[in-house]
């Protein structure tokens, strides 16, 4: 465990990115927000603060636990910090809302023939109009 350690290595550590490129790019796109505020690859993670961190269709706002420099496995990884509850059940909606709309989502048995392929370009035409 080290005293300071920079955001982008922090998140690589704690395994919300594959790679500390990853992790930067992420960073400077302006997706990751260090207390609120977008931050330098180069900000010094500190203990307490709030880091909320992209991960696919998910945001996770997380608090920092602990520092480490070192990627280790999930376990001691998940060590690092603590999803707040605000994050987690908003997550877990989310996800709900996601399987329910999978749901109702009525997928084709099979691939549209040819007459169905160009009924469905005349309709597209007429919509463009």
């Amino acid at each position: 465990m080290s005293d300071s350690v920079r955001l982008d290595k922090w998140l690589w550590a704690a395994r919300f990115f594959k790679t500390r490129a990853l992790a930067k790019k992420a960073i400077e796109g302006g997706k990751v927000h260090y207390d609120g505020a977008r931050v330098k690859t180069s900000k010094n993670v500190e203990l307490g603060a709030l880091i909320r961190v992209p991960q696919g269709w998910d945001i996770f706002e997380v608090e920092v636990t602990a520092l480490s420099d070192q990627r280790r496995g999930a376990p001691e990884a998940r060590k690092l910090y603590a999803e707040t509850q605000e994050s987690a059940t908003r997550r877990a909606k989310e996800a709900e809302a996601r399987r329910l709309t999978n749901e109702v989502m009525q997928h084709p048995l099979k691939r549209p023939d040819k007459k169905q392929r160009r009924d469905i370009q005349r309709f597209q035409r007429q919509q463009g109009e």
